[in-house]
């Protein structure tokens, strides 16, 4: 955002900052969510897999997008996701999985997402990738690979409004949890404290969540523990009941 000078400048700065969040939709950190993940439910029926997992009381859904170059793998774009926005009024979790973040991250705004994610590895400046995000009045976060140390985004994510920690290589679903990247949680929580979000993303299900919950993380995307299942809104309370 823009710095503003003096004292007075700087409160005045503050407040508002301060209304630009309470607009964003990312919901508070404090609460525990499951967030569906649809890199793993089907593709021809998108708006309707998005709703029924919105009967499960939901409120957001992860939009896994990547572009074949820093995944090997091609999913969604703006056009579905603006289509998907007309659809549903869940908060649109948005983690991109892609070369140039900061290239494409108003696009993707303007298209309905509502929280951007990018990654560390590929962010030039990514304070002012953030900043930027948020004058567009979207909640911003940042991405760690499961082999890139905490260090790396110590001096950016408490500036973020969500850190994303992959506990799986990024670019396909049904991959085995990592423990030992799922570690790092730990560290990132003593780093942004209570009021910044950490989503997990990669083998989430009703035994794994427990273990990254205890590490501090609150909002848990999973894919095939989810959209496997036949019945999709059993399969989310199961996994919020192994949170407490």
């Amino acid at each position: 955002m823009k710095k503003a000078k003096g004292n007075k400048g700087l409160l005045d700065q503050k407040r508002f900052e301060s209304l630009e969040r309470e607009k964003m939709r990312l919901p508070k950190a404090g609460t525990i969510e499951v967030v569906p993940s649809i890199l793993s439910a089907d593709f021809a029926r998108l708006a309707d897999e998005i709703a029924e997992i919105t009967l499960a009381g939901v409120s957001m859904v992860h939009l896994d997008v990547m572009d074949g170059h820093f995944v090997p793998n091609i999913t969604i774009g703006p056009p579905v996701i603006a289509k998907l926005r007309k659809v549903s009024d869940l908060v649109f979790d948005a983690h991109l999985m892609i070369s140039e973040p900061a290239k494409y991250a108003e696009p993707f705004v303007k298209a309905g997402a509502d929280h951007i994610t990018f990654h560390i590895e590929v962010a030039d400046d990514p304070l002012r990738l953030i900043d930027k995000l948020h004058d567009l009045g979207c909640s911003a976060g940042i991405c760690l690979n499961p082999e890139t140390p905490v260090e790396a985004i110590a001096a950016v994510a408490p500036h973020c409004d969500m850190v994303l920690v992959m506990t799986v290589h990024p670019g396909f679903g049904g991959q085995e949890f990592m423990p030992e990247a799922a570690e790092k949680i730990a560290r990132i929580r003593e780093i942004v404290g209570p009021d910044v979000r950490i989503e997990v993303d990669g083998g989430i299900d009703p035994q794994t969540t427990p273990i990254v919950v205890s590490y501090g993380a609150d909002t848990l995307v999973a894919g095939n523990a989810i959209f496997a299942k036949s019945d999709r809104i059993a399969a989310i309370n199961t996994i919020r009941k192994a949170c407490s």
